[in-house]
């Protein structure tokens, strides 16, 4: 007997692979097609080539050892009694017509619902052999966030990466998803491609653009055009998994990309006390180009220092020299922000801020002195506020006035993370920046004083200098060059 038979056909009835019904249309298509019956079975899509080949098997008397072939979902649903034979045939004659999926046209007709085509595909799998131990995720259960307008194929992927050990929150609506991302803080987001409405590529761009941008997103796709895959990218997606890609494939893509993008947050967060969050992005964008651990590079040194402030403390209690010392210096850290520098640390009274490390701009220098000049700005808008202030309050004469010294340098530095294991900080070592903090302490109230090197980095035509007699530092041998910012 062979596949070509009408025998083998009363054979697949017998072993209950297949109706009498589809037999019949199997037997018509091949009178049509010249197609043997087991071929045109599989072509109808009624069974699977591993069925036809362990009913071949049962005709000829060969039993092999072979593990369990997966049945057809239509023959599962009608073995759990889910749905009739008649109503899956009318699933399956529109199926046919449209190619969509088995499961979603059955729920459509009305003849069962999604939690039983659930149940069926469990089964299937079950059989199969491809879920026999769910595994238990061996550093906790991590959160993942599935979107995708298919009801079907998020509870596949449910109960596949569940089995896997991870709890996992499905929405049929993007917009619903997106509502609720920042309330349930998964540890990634898998989304569907083709969506109505709001597809997978503009849900991953709203996530890389709000307060979420650190989540990661994983598409899954069966659309392997490189062009969806490259405007994908382009939103922010940080992988693609094509639908047909088994669970232990899509497991491993998960665990990839929270390792990738857990090591991107530590960045962040390391650098987000130092710098703005323009500069963050920088850092992050090209993070091959960042070194942790040392690298000497041109930087330009800033320090700014309270004068007054030893009188100021003197004067008043504690917590409101803590008050005024916070506000100011917040001042002083908005203007390195909003400059683009990175703020290395605070000084008591004062603090010292980098331009060039560990992001460069060809206008550091620049950028340098901008920043002196908003500093004196906001000096200058916190003694107007501590006057009206003062007299709000009916008290005679005026507050003590806080000014403020600043000691700009350019030069080779070495630039990384300094300390133990226990603790470091980003920060640079040189000359350089010895000779800037000594220029911050000559300068006067109001005064910025700058090295010759960063004098020559900015253009005359940007600002202007009023040359002074060069000065002796402590530990140069060569009275050094000294410049006014005007």
């Amino acid at each position: 007997m062979s596949a070509s038979s009408p025998l083998f056909g009363d054979l697949l009835l017998k072993l209950g692979i297949v109706t009498p019904v589809q037999v019949q249309e199997a037997l018509a298509l091949q009178a049509l097609t010249g197609q043997r019956v087991g071929e045109a079975l599989i072509s109808l899509g009624y069974v699977t080539r591993e069925q036809i080949q362990d009913a071949l098997g049962e005709a000829l008397g060969l039993h092999h050892d072979k593990g369990p072939s997966q049945p057809a979902l239509g023959e599962l649903l009608v073995g759990l009694k889910y749905v009739t034979l008649a109503q899956l045939e009318e699933a399956l004659a529109r199926q046919r017509r449209d190619g969509r999926k088995l499961g979603e046209i059955l729920v459509e007709l009305g003849h069962c619902t999604y939690k039983q085509i659930y149940e069926a595909l469990g089964l299937q799998n079950r059989i199969a052999g491809r879920q026999e131990n769910p595994r238990p995720f061996i550093d906790g259960r991590r959160r993942v966030v599935v979107v995708d307008d298919s009801p079907l194929a998020c509870a596949f992927v449910q109960e596949g990466l569940v089995a896997l050990g991870y709890e996992v929150l499905c929405f049929q609506d993007p917009f619903e998803a997106l509502e609720g991302m920042s309330r349930l803080q998964p540890a990634i987001v898998l989304s569907d491609l083709e969506m109505p409405g709001l597809d997978g590529v503009e849900l991953c761009r709203r996530l890389k653009e709000g307060p979420t941008r650190g989540l990661p997103v994983i598409i899954l796709t069966a659309n392997d055009r490189e062009a969806e895959k490259v405007r994908g990218l382009r939103a922010g997606a940080d992988d693609y998994v094509n639908k047909s890609a088994s669970m232990d494939e899509l497991a491993a893509r998960i665990e990839s990309v929270v390792r990738r993008t857990g090591e991107t947050e530590r960045m962040r967060k390391l650098f987000a006390r130092y710098t703005s969050a323009a500069v963050v992005d920088e850092i992050l964008k090209s993070a091959d180009g960042v070194v942790l651990t040392g690298e000497k590079r041109e930087v330009t040194l800033l320090f700014a220092d309270i004068r007054n402030f030893t009188g100021l403390a003197e004067s008043l209690p504690p917590e409101q020299v803590v008050g005024v010392l916070n506000q100011v210096l917040g001042r002083l850290s908005d203007a390195v922000l909003t400059c683009g520098g990175t703020l290395d640390k605070f000084l008591g009274d004062g603090l010292m801020a980098v331009f060039g490390a560990p992001v460069a701009r060809t206008d550091d220098a620049l950028r340098a002195l901008q920043c002196s000049k908003m500093m004196m700005d906001a000096m200058t808008d916190l003694r107007v506020e501590a006057e009206a202030e003062w007299a709000a309050n009916g008290r005679e004469g005026h507050p003590l006035v806080l000014e403020l010294g600043v000691g700009i340098n350019s030069g080779v530095v070495v630039a990384g993370n300094i300390g133990s294991t226990v603790r470091s900080e980003y920060t640079c070592i040189g000359d350089a920046v010895n000779v800037a903090a000594r220029l911050c302490a000559l300068a006067g109230p109001g005064e910025i004083l700058v090295g010759e090197r960063t004098r020559d980095l900015v253009d005359a035509r940007e600002t202007a200098f009023e040359d002074l007699p060069p000065v002796r530092l402590k530990g140069k041998q060569q009275p050094v060059p000294l410049y006014r910012a005007l």
